[in-house]
């Protein structure tokens, strides 16, 4: 029988825990953001996820993902998660060991189906259906989440038989939940009035916005150190490399906005941070820590100047998914084919930085290209159908009036005594916490 460490199992069990944390923080972080009558629904929409993909990954999601011998799709041998117990996993990316009890292992990648969706709430803020988007949560988390899962996660899926490296997610969920949020965007279109209107979108509540930034920066330990599947030197370094591209992204950040804008601002701090997280996330527990510094800064002005490729190629990307999570994880996943180091996890290709060659660089762009042309794709028609039948957007009258109130019935702020037209007690627009 085999003996677990119970090292390994209490620091992913930890480190799931703060994942989770982490559906909350960016519930915060993109709540603070959006218009004052629009934060319950933007909250909600986040929450929402931890509701439907634990279902979905519990039922089938994982299965699809992990179970059977095929590198595209997983088979339903571990439909409804039975038996799992009984069974021995083959390990994960990378070629790590698994030392932990299955269900661990499992339960720490339903907190990644869970926030993959969540992260593209972003993009559609002020104007999403709440049903619609719940119907769209059930169907992406089976269809589109688990064959990338698959491909890359799973020893035997064909991008990680081909040496693609991707620690804790630049592809599988960043570039994934970037390219979505895209598509969705392509199908729902602009909110009323952009880009005049909106051109320059002022947070409802700042001190929201830090506060799930700063929760965002602490689960993503759990997210990257976690994803060494043990209380190992893997960890080690993925937590320190995390902290440093984060305070790197947010400082390279403001010197960009600095110069661009003439002055800084604590949301380009915090859009910075997780530009730079969400950079080191595919290298993570591959590169040392110098490199983690240049991939940091390098994400931080890539992914400021790109969130002018909005008005450029006009989509209404209202909380800068596309710019931070799309070209953040992009970008991170292609940087380790040049940053990847053997010195800080034996076993895997150098990159080009240090005397790989040009081969993991090349399989690394490819991963990052299928991909993003398999979730842009998918979401489209996902996010089309849904459009055509349900409809993915509320009424012009809804929106202006705020999706709190129209869909909820709900505000986030009561300041006074009197009530709205539908009878509930209700607070004066532009309220801060």
């Amino acid at each position: 029988m085999h003996v677990f460490n119970t090292g390994d199992t209490a620091w992913v069990l930890i480190s799931t825990g703060l994942v989770l944390f982490m559906v909350i923080g960016l519930a915060l972080f993109y709540g603070g953001m959006v218009r004052s009558q629009h934060m319950l629904h933007m909250i909600l929409q986040n929450v929402l996820c931890i509701g439907i993909v634990t279902v979905t990954w519990l039922v089938i999601g994982f299965s699809l993902s992990f179970a059977g011998s095929s590198g595209l799709i997983g088979d339903l041998s571990q439909f409804g998660v039975q038996g799992l117990d009984t069974i021995t996993l083959p390990g994960f990316v990378g070629g790590l060991a698994l030392t932990v009890p299955n269900f661990a292992f499992f339960h720490f990648q339903m907190m990644f189906a869970i926030i993959t969706p969540a992260l593209i709430t972003g993009a559609t803020a002020d104007r999403l259906k709440l049903t619609s988007w719940a119907v769209f949560v059930t169907i992406w988390s089976i269809v589109v989440y688990p064959p990338v899962v698959k491909w890359i996660f799973s020893p035997v899926g064909w991008i990680a038989k081909m040496g693609g490296l991707d620690f804790a997610g630049g592809a599988v969920v960043h570039t994934t939940a970037g390219a979505a949020a895209l598509a969705l965007l392509w199908v729902i279109g602009p909110r009323t009035g952009w880009p005049v209107k909106w051109r320059v979108q002022r947070p409802n509540s700042m001190p929201l916005v830090l506060l799930g930034t700063g929760i965002l920066w602490f689960g993503w330990f759990g997210f990257n150190a976690g994803s060494s599947l043990g209380a190992n030197p893997h960890a080690v370094h993925a937590l320190v490399n995390t902290q440093v591209a984060g305070a790197a992204g947010m400082t390279a950040w403001l010197i960009v906005e600095k110069i661009k804008e003439g002055s800084i601002s604590s949301l380009g701090g915090a859009s910075g941070a997780i530009a730079g997280l969400a950079a080191i996330t595919p290298g993570a527990g591959y590169v040392d820590p110098f490199s983690a510094l240049a991939i940091g800064i390098l994400a931080g002005a890539i992914c400021c100047y790109a969130t002018g490729l909005k008005f450029v190629l006009r989509y209404d990307d209202a909380l800068d998914v596309v710019a931070v999570h799309l070209v953040g994880g992009m970008f991170g996943t292609i940087a380790v084919g040049l940053f990847a180091d053997s010195a800080m996890s034996p076993g895997i290709e150098n990159g080009l930085f240090f005397g790989g060659g040009w081969h993991l660089f090349g399989v690394q762009a490819l991963m990052v290209a299928v991909v993003f042309a398999f979730a842009f794709v998918l979401t489209l028609v996902i996010a089309f159908a849904i459009h055509r039948t349900m409809g993915l957007r509320v009424s012009l009258e809804q929106e202006s009036k705020g999706l709190d109130i129209s869909e909820l019935l709900e505000r986030a702020y009561v300041h006074g005594a009197e009530d709205d037209d539908d009878g509930h007690r209700a607070s004066g627009e532009g309220s801060t916490v």
